[in-house]
Parts: C-alpha cells; sequence; structure tokens
C-alpha cells in the first residue's frame, strides 16, 4: 500500500460497530441504538449503501464503564461481512488473549468466505483487568507494543510464507504451511492490519509495521504531528508511504451549527459522570506506564473522555457544509480515513451518507481539479 499525499484517493470512511451496549458516548442521553446482531445487520447494510467502506467491531470482554454486554469482536465482524457484499469488516483483537496462529487461521478463513474483505486491528490493550481476571498477566507499556508488533509480523509471515518462521521473544513458527492462505486480492499481500495508539511506542510500531494507524480524536495540528513521527519511522525502515492514517471522530449534523452544539451540549451535560471519571483514571493510568509517560488520553478532558476515543475533539459538529470542509482539513494533513461514531447509528448513518458524503465528494473533486 501507498500513501496518499496528493490527496488524489478519496477520503475512505468507516463506522464503529456497536456491538458493546451503551452506545459510543458514556451519556445518559438517549441513544437510539442497540448492540445486538439484528440490529447490526440492518446498520452494517444502510453503511455500506451510504458510503462506508469499513465497519470496526470494538473489542471488550467484560463490562466496564458503561457498557454491561458485549458481543466477541471477530465473530459479529464475520457476521456482518456475510450480510453484505462490499463493506469490509476491522475486527478488534488483543495480542495476549489470542494465540497469534489460531487468529491467522480464523481470518484466513473469515477471509476466504467474504472474498478478501476481513481485517484486523491490533489493539495492544489498556484495561488491565481484562488480562489478570482471565488469568493472563498484564504487560508493562512498552511490552505490549513488543508483543503486538510480534504478533503482527507473525501474521504477515504465516499468511504469505509456505514454510513460515518466526522467532520472537513472545511467539515463534516452525516450518508452518497455513492452508488455505487468505483470498487472493490483486495487488494486497495479505488481509489489512491497522492498530491504533499516540505514545512514542506505538508511533514506531506503527511506523515498521502497520498498514493503517488509528489516531484518538485531535486537532489538525496534533494529527499532522503524530503523521510526521510514524512516516519518519516507516522511512527508516524502508517503508516511506505504506502507513495510511484514520482518525477517530464523533458526528453530530444538523440543519443549524447551534442545534448540532446543542446536541453535545446536552451529551456532555447528561455524560454518566462515575462511569466518566473511572474511565478517565484507568486509560491515563495505562498512558502513564510509558516511559515518556506519554499515551492515549493524557490531555484529554472530562468532556473528551464522555466519547471513548476522544471524538468530539475532531471537531464534526456543525452543518454538513461545516462537516465536509473540516474532513477536507484533516485530509490535507495526511488523513486517508475517518473512523466515525454517532449517537443514534441507523438514523445518523443514513443523515451522513445523504447529506455531507455528497460534499465531501464535491470538495474533493474540485481539489483534485487544481491539481
Amino acid at each position: 500500500m501507498t500513501s496518499n499525499p496528493s490527496g488524489r484517493e478519496p477520503l475512505k470512511f468507516a463506522y464503529w460497530v456497536p456491538n458493546v451496549s451503551g452506545g459510543l458516548v458514556v451519556s445518559k442521553i438517549e441513544q437510539r441504538t442497540d448492540w445486538g446482531l439484528d440490529y447490526n445487520i440492518e446498520l452494517a447494510r444502510l453503511a455500506e449503501r451510504n458510503g462506508f467502506d469499513y465497519a470496526l467491531s470494538q473489542v471488550r470482554y467484560i463490562a466496564s464503564y458503561g457498557a454491561a454486554y458485549q458481543h466477541e469482536s471477530t465473530s459479529i465482524s464475520l457476521a456482518i461481512a456475510l450480510a453484505t457484499e462490499r463493506l469490509k469488516v476491522i475486527a478488534a483483537i488483543h495480542p495476549g488473549l489470542w494465540q497469534p496462529g489460531v487468529l491467522a487461521k480464523l481470518v484466513a478463513s473469515s477471509d476466504q468466505y467474504t472474498k478478501g474483505r476481513f481485517c484486523v486491528n491490533v489493539v495492544s490493550g489498556w484495561f488491565k483487568d481484562e488480562f489478570t481476571k482471565l488469568g493472563e498477566p498484564w504487560l508493562e507499556h512498552g511490552d505490549r507494543y513488543r508483543r503486538s508488533e510480534e504478533f503482527i509480523r507473525y501474521l504477515r509471515e504465516i499468511w504469505t510464507s509456505e514454510h513460515a518462521e518466526f522467532n520472537g521473544d513472545f511467539y515463534r513458527l516452525h516450518d508452518f504451511d497455513l492452508k488455505p492462505k487468505p483470498y487472493d486480492v490483486p495487488g494486497r499481500p495479505h488481509p489489512e492490519i491497522f492498530m491504533g495508539g499516540n505514545s512514542t511506542d506505538a508511533r514506531g510500531m506503527g511506523g515498521r509495521v502497520s498498514d493503517w494507524y488509528f489516531m484518538n480524536g485531535n486537532t489538525p495540528d496534533g494529527i499532522a504531528e503524530q503523521i510526521r513521527d510514524v512516516d519518519d519511522v516507516a522511512a527508516v525502515h524502508g517503508r516511506a508511504g505504506h502507513v495510511r492514517y484514520g482518525v477517530n471522530g464523533f458526528l453530530i449534523g444538523r440543519e443549524t451549527e447551534a442545534e448540532a452544539r446543542g446536541v453535545l451540549r446536552e451529551i456532555i451535560d447528561k455524560a454518566d459522570r462515575e462511569a466518566v471519571e473511572g474511565f478517565g483514571a484507568a486509560v491515563k493510568q495505562a498512558g502513564q506506564s510509558a516511559g515518556d509517560k506519554v499515551g492515549m488520553w493524557q490531555d484529554s478532558e472530562f468532556a473528551d473522555l464522555v466519547q471513548y476515543n476522544d471524538g468530539f475533539r475532531t471537531g464534526l459538529v456543525g452543518t454538513p457544509e461545516q462537516i465536509a470542509h473540516r474532513m477536507l482539513e484533516y485530509k490535507r494533513r495526511g488523513v486517508h480515513l475517518f473512523l466515525l461514531g454517532f449517537l443514534h447509528f441507523q438514523e445518523d448513518v443514513q443523515y451522513f451518507g445523504r447529506e455531507v458524503l455528497p460534499i465531501v465528494r464535491e470538495l474533493e473533486a474540485v481539489e483534485l481539479a487544481r491539481v
């Protein structure tokens, strides 16, 4: 894969699969969203018809911070893919809770079933209880990322080699031939591998091994700074132009900016304060464990944390025209994809496809004509 420095390639769009109860904001505001399979299949079909390219199934194993119930990510991703025709699915997974060879086999089969539409998001983990309560060791920040990097290298090796070999600190392969391999997609060496982060460890790992680097919501300048860092690492390791970038954003589109900002204010005013504060304490502790004390959520305020991945900070709140122009501002900084969350998923996905996406495409056409 190559990067998109000229902006010639259209923006891509993904949405958070609500496979976890409680919606995508830690608030007591009404959220007309359901975590069940039937709702999610209908949502996936709507998303496919309204311009979405990917659906990301989040990973949770136990109740926490307003999310009482969770459907497992790989299984619901496969169900969604089999119910659609073009939508690619991204299943978030945790190294340490998956043996990579077992996951590689599951993904290869799922990729065959879906004719090349199955991807993974390798999550290094921030929630200690998910590991310790399952009886698995909790590694320090840097070691979690070292394990994740080995996990990705292992996946690449087993998916592409007939005599796979890998010797690392965490994982090993010995003359292994996985059959069937993932589905043969021209120009794609293996299923797409996503990862996310903000820390120095995450940026280094992204530059060395990832296909896609997900970032929490941030300002255009904050996003551009991360992209520069990851690109620098990629260049050093002979991967210049091979990493692509996605940013998280919570979209609230209304006829007027005042109406949209009123919805945002209501979400924050009705926040589940106890759950938000608990989530904030947990994620900031995880970030502080980084060697340089730089990690995701380190500068997040209470209002930011009401949306799990700082989605409000991206600023996709306003009229369709304002949102589209804001998206193009990020694209100019190197963003290839927006990972979107919504208050009322089915209604808002249709609103995006009807009101926002056509303006994005018009603006892209104008910019392309200038190149």
